[in-house]
C-alpha cells in the first residue's frame, strides 16, 4: 500500500503513465478533451499559489527580474522556437502549435524549480509572474501576427486567456487573502499532477494513430523540442559563465529561458485549432521530462 501511495504521487510515473494510457486507450481522449481546460484552469490556480500577495509589494524589487523573465521567455526562448519551427516545420497544424507555444508564458514549475535546483527563487518568482502580465498582450499579438486570422476566432482566444491566466491569478489571490492556502497545500501536488495527467493523456490520445505510425514525422517536431530545451539551456549558462553572472541567478535564468507553459500551449492549441496541433506540445513536455531530469543528475554530480 505504501508504495501505491508513492506511485501515485510520483509526478515522472503519472507523466509516463499518462502517456502510456494514451497510446494504449485512446478512445477515452475523446471524452475527456472537453475537461483539458477546465484541468489547466485547476492548475494555473493552484501554481499561481506559490506567488505570495506581496511579490508585487516592491516595484524596484520585481521590475527588473520581470523584465528579464519577459526577456529569457519570449525574446530569447519565444524566437528561437519560432526561428527553428520556420526552418524545420512545414505542416501547418504543427506550425500553428509552434506559434502557439512561443507565445504561452513560463511554466508555472519554474519556480519550485528554482528551488530545488538552488537558483534564485525570489528572482525566478517575479521573472515568471512578469511573463504572465506580458502574456495578456503577447499571445494575442504572436497569434494574430503570425496565424491566419481565418484560423482564428479572436474572441475564443480572449475567453480562453482570461480563464487560464486572469482568472486563476483572481482565484489564487482570494483564496491567499482568505488563508485557504494552508487547507489546500497537502492536496495541492497531486491535484496539480493528476489535472495534468489528463491534460497529457487527452492530448497523446487524441493523437495516437501518429504517434505509432508515422513516428518520423515527428522528427522535425523533436529536433525543436531539444534544440530549444539542451541546446538553449547549455547556450544561456555558457554566456551566463562568460559574462560572470551569478550562478544562482544565473540558474533562474536558464529556467525562465527553457520552460514554457507546455500543458497551456497543448491546451490553447487543441481548442483553437486541431489534435494535430497539439502534436509539439506532447513533444515538447515530454522532452521537457527528460531535461528536467537531466538538470536534476547535472546539480547531483555538480
Amino acid at each position: 500500500m505504501t508504495k501505491v501511495r508513492s506511485l501515485i504521487r510520483n509526478r515522472n510515473f503519472i507523466f509516463a503513465f499518462a502517456i502510456a494510457a494514451g497510446l494504449l486507450f485512446d478512445s477515452g481522449a475523446y471524452w475527456t478533451k472537453p475537461f483539458v481546460l477546465p484541468a489547466l484552469s485547476v492548475v494555473m490556480t493552484l501554481s499561481m499559489l506559490n506567488f505570495p500577495n506581496n511579490a508585487l509589494r516592491s516595484l524596484r524589487s520585481f521590475i527588473v527580474p520581470a523584465l528579464f523573465g519577459i526577456f529569457m521567455n519570449y525574446v530569447i526562448l519565444g524566437n528561437f522556437i519560432i526561428g527553428m519551427s520556420a526552418f524545420l516545420i512545414h505542416e501547418e497544424p504543427l506550425w500553428s502549435g509552434f506559434i502557439i507555444m512561443a507565445a504561452v508564458p513560463a511554466a508555472v514549475a519554474v519556480t519550485p524549480f528554482a528551488a530545488f535546483f538552488k537558483g534564485n527563487e525570489p528572482y525566478a518568482v517575479a521573472g515568471t509572474i512578469g511573463t504572465y502580465i506580458g502574456a495578456l498582450i503577447i499571445i494575442p499579438v504572436i497569434a494574430l501576427g503570425l496565424l491566419e486570422l481565418k484560423h482564428i476566432n479572436v474572441a475564443t482566444l480572449l475567453v480562453i486567456a482570461m480563464e487560464l491566466i486572469v482568472l486563476p491569478i483572481v482565484v489564487s489571490r482570494v483564496l491567499l487573502w482568505k488563508r485557504l492556502n494552508g487547507s489546500i497545500e497537502p492536496l495541492k501536488g497531486i491535484l496539480t499532477d493528476w489535472s495534468f495527467f489528463l491534460v497529457l493523456y487527452t492530448l497523446v490520445g487524441l493523437n495516437r494513430e501518429t504517434i505509432i505510425w508515422q513516428p518520423f514525422s515527428l522528427m522535425p517536431s523533436v529536433m525543436v523540442a531539444f534544440a530549444s530545451t539542451f541546446l538553449l539551456g547549455f547556450a544561456i549558462g555558457l554566456v551566463g559563465t562568460i559574462f560572470r553572472c551569478n550562478k544562482d541567478t544565473l540558474t533562474s535564468l536558464i529556467l525562465l529561458g527553457t520552460l514554457k507553459n507546455y500543458g497551456l500551449a497543448g491546451g490553447l492549441a487543441v481548442s483553437l485549432f486541431s489534435k494535430e496541433a497539439a502534436l509539439p506540445a506532447v513533444v515538447v513536455m515530454t522532452c521537457m521530462i527528460l531535461y528536467t531530469t537531466w538538470l536534476d543528475f547535472k546539480m547531483r554530480w555538480a
